[in-house]
């Protein structure tokens, strides 16, 4: 389970309006039918509308300054193995996200009204998506862009030899193409992976737009806070204040474990990948004491993933980290074989 909370932003400030998030979140609907889409939907409705988010979400921004976000996105992307539990995609998904926005309601130190935050508290409206496309960021396009560059660069000479501008012999540029097209490190169904090509398998996951104010307008409910849990006094009052990420993150994972019988690997957990970027040794020494079946099961998912569970991390404890790993991997393959236990 990846999880991500951002601030939308535009320029030097805020965006004034939700219209082009929205407007970005409908993309999957084009050209769809009616009975094809995936509406918004939020605790208690099914099918929102993308012109009633925007308008219910830009109407309840009440005293908020420029430089401050009037809504926040939550990305939720559970793994595919995670996602092999649903019996249902978009259904289960649902049903997921109203257990998970009542734990981001919990996940605030804060009262209102002299009570705990909760999910009658959240203005927010969710969507479910089932495609992703690689991005210039992903690995598998960086590493293939130096065969993407000489291949641009030939097809770019073919043409002008074909318009006479420069001598070359067409048959030959073409079968240095098609050799570069094979030798390029990353493809998916034997075509070279591209920036903008949709990436196979179940790729299904969540946004979520939730408003910076509270369901009444009056109350700030920033899941931004630099503060986890405290408390000030104010006004010659003491209030609580924050929002525990941490906290979050963790219910997040154990209510899906609880919904969808799903039996967490230690490499999967949020603890696990916090370890990972605090104390590479300790990370590595835990996963080697597992028992048999599941560290054969951690050490397959990390293989096959390339480690995506994990953050990004500073440069000499990923260094440091990577150490380890690669005195590991010798055994991956061992273990993996030699385990009854498929994912």
């Amino acid at each position: 389970m990846y999880i991500t909370i951002t601030a939308q932003k535009l320029g030097g400030n805020y965006s004034q309006g939700s219209a082009d998030f929205v407007d970005y979140l409908e993309k999957e609907n084009q050209g769809l039918d009616q009975e094809d889409r995936e509406y918004f939907f939020n605790q208690y409705e099914d099918q929102v509308s993308a012109e009633e988010v925007v308008r219910e979400i830009d109407a309840n921004t009440a005293k908020l300054e420029k430089t401050e976000p009037r809504f926040y996105s939550i990305t939720i992307s559970p793994s595919k193995y995670e996602l092999n539990r649903l019996k249902n995609n978009s259904e289960d998904l649902k049903k997921y996200t109203r257990a998970v926005m009542k734990d981001y309601a919990a996940s605030f130190n804060r009262e209102l009204n002299g009570r705990p935050v909760n999910i009658d508290d959240i203005k927010y409206y969710a969507k479910i998506e089932h495609q992703r496309f690689f991005k210039g960021t992903d690995k598998q396009v960086q590493e293939n862009q130096p065969f993407a560059a000489k291949i641009l660069q030939l097809k770019s000479d073919i043409k002008k030899v074909e318009r006479g501008e420069q001598p070359g012999n067409i048959a030959q540029m073409k079968r240095e193409i098609s050799k570069l097209e094979k030798a390029a490190p990353h493809k998916q169904e034997g075509q070279r992976i591209v920036q903008g090509m949709a990436k196979e398998g179940n790729q299904s996951h969540i946004h979520i737009i939730v408003s910076r104010k509270d369901a009444s307008n009056k109350y700030s409910l920033s899941p931004g806070s630099k503060y986890k849990a405290s408390k000030v006094e104010l006004n010659g009052k003491i209030v609580k204040r924050g929002f525990d990420r941490d906290k979050f993150f963790g219910k997040a994972e154990k209510t899906f474990d609880k919904n969808f019988g799903y039996q967490r690997n230690f490499v999967e957990t949020y603890t696990a990948r916090k370890e990972f970027i605090r104390n590479p040794n300790s990370y590595f020494s835990t996963l080697m004491k597992l028992p048999t079946n599941e560290k054969a099961i951690a050490m397959k998912i990390l293989k096959e993933s390339g480690m995506p569970l994990m953050p990004n991390i500073p440069t000499n404890k990923a260094q440091l980290a990577l150490k380890v790993f690669n005195r590991l991997r010798r055994g991956v393959d061992i273990a993996i074989k030699s385990s009854s236990i498929g994912i």
